[in-house]
């Protein structure tokens, strides 16, 4: 199921944008030293929390690096080419936005067998545990869960392709709470067709996408 949301992301999409035709302005080149997050915040009139994530959005893509004790600097533009593309490729194409919506499925799918044969059974129940608790949404659900994951590999490139998929106003539809606690605990017993059908049919139900 497909939904058209116009509101998801407005204000992410929004900083990610000025801070792409403010690196253009200004001219900056691969190794300057962009703003710090306050005076971001100020001349982009934007919070400072909606600056940090697009930073950090932009850190996870390759275009910046923050180097401990000096900054936040510019990487290399003209190798990736990532700035345009966010511009003019994924932020508009509703077939990569599908896309990106079944390839972040796929990765959680193999994260979730990846769980099932190798992590412990102590992260499993520590998972289950803090999912009681249900202080959680469906992003900081599957981040956690990522982290249960053994294959650390596995866990950054989901969290590149969840980037891109916030960047591209892509949004998985949130579940009802108890469908994620009872994948947690049927993680816990190792419950193979069960994870899969709780994953499947109770919180991957739908995405929600903003055509362009």
């Amino acid at each position: 199921m497909t939904e058209v949301n116009g509101s998801t992301s407005k204000i992410y999409l929004e900083v990610v944008e000025k801070l792409r035709n403010m690196i253009e302005k200004d001219g900056l080149n691969p190794g300057d030293k962009i703003p710090s997050e306050r005076e971001l915040s100020e001349r982009l009139s934007v919070g400072r929390s909606s600056v940090r994530e697009a930073l950090r959005a932009l850190e996870l893509l390759g275009l910046i690096e923050t180097r401990r004790g000096e900054g936040t600097f510019i990487k290399d533009f003209q190798e990736h080419k990532l700035v345009e593309l966010l511009g003019t490729f994924f932020l508009q194409n509703t077939k990569v936005k599908k896309d990106l919506a079944e390839t972040k499925q796929l990765l959680e799918l193999d994260c979730i067998q990846i769980i099932l044969l190798q992590a412990s059974s102590e992260s499993l129940d520590s998972f289950a545990k803090w999912a009681e608790q249900g202080n959680f949404d469906d992003q900081s659900y599957f981040g956690k869960l990522l982290e249960v994951n053994p294959n650390k590999l596995l866990e950054r490139m989901w969290s590149i392709v969840n980037t891109y998929a916030q960047a591209a106003q892509v949004e998985f539809i949130q579940a009802d709470l108890q469908a994620y606690i009872d994948l947690a605990l049927a993680l816990r017993q190792r419950q193979k067709a069960q994870t899969e059908q709780i994953y499947r049919e109770r919180i991957r139900q739908g995405v929600s996408i903003k055509l362009t």
